[in-house]
């Protein structure tokens, strides 16, 4: 159930018998030559509505802009400082907390939210704010890896953008259809969290936007099986969550 279509009798109802809410967060920033700029909140907030079907929660409208400053010398990203977000995501969180959610569970679709995420909650209550990516779970990381393998990437993901074409259709391949360069280890631990560089010098290693993801390999169908496992996964972990809650508070 999407909050921003409830009453305030219908909330007020499922708030005295307590439960928490799902608050996706995103980014608006290129995803390579057949990725959706919104790609980010889409793949948030769709699996947060996936999860909140099977768990009877709620979702929150999502939180699109964010920090992709190493993506702006591609059109289309819109970046906003770490500080900026952070203090954002606090006062949106405090505010849902203050209407009487006993918790907020960010579902996170952009690398580079996780430290303000992680900041803002830690200056809330203790526990009251979880911070989850819609890869996290066990079964979506495996699940990416066997349809996937090394092709997955950093960025413009394939499963990511499956995803996007289960709501919107695909984009024509076109420059995508060239295998991007592969990824070493270390550039990958060097570089996780979306520690990208300059604009201009991240434009200038990956010209197509990719980084080391084969975005081409995405399909609808494949999107369909990855957000079925990324909703059921995330759908329990939210419904352990909103347990704890209701159980500290009583």
């Amino acid at each position: 159930m999407q909050l921003s279509l409830m009453t305030w009798p219908e909330l007020d109802l499922r708030l005295s018998q307590g439960t928490s809410v799902l608050l996706p967060i995103g980014s608006i920033e290129q995803h390579g030559p057949m990725g959706l700029i919104g790609t980010d909140a889409i793949c948030a907030e769709e699996v947060a509505l996936a999860a909140a079907e099977l768990c009877d929660g709620i979702v929150a409208p999502p939180l699109c802009y964010a920090p992709a400053p190493f993506n702006t010398s591609f059109p289309g990203t819109v970046s906003i400082t770490p500080e900026l977000f952070q203090q954002l995501l606090f006062q949106v969180c405090g505010g849902l907390l203050a209407q009487g959610f006993q918790g907020v569970f960010i579902v996170n679709g952009h690398g580079a939210n996780l430290e303000p995420a992680e900041a803002a909650a830690s200056e809330l209550s203790d526990g009251a704010v979880h911070i989850q990516s819609c890869w996290d779970p066990a079964p979506i990381a495996q699940l990416r890896f066997e349809l996937f393998g090394e092709w997955e990437g950093m960025h413009a993901t394939p499963s990511e953008i499956a995803i996007t074409q289960v709501f919107h259709g695909p984009k024509p391949i076109g420059a995508a259809a060239m295998p991007p360069e592969k990824l070493s280890v270390e550039y990958i631990a060097a570089h996780s969290g979306d520690k990208h560089g300059p604009a201009d010098l991240h434009r200038a290693r990956f010209p197509d936007g990719r980084v080391g993801s084969h975005s081409a390999l995405a399909t609808p169908e494949l999107g369909d099986r990855l957000l079925k496992v990324a909703a059921e996964a995330l759908a329990q972990d939210f419904a352990r969550f909103s347990t704890s809650k209701r159980a500290a508070i009583s």
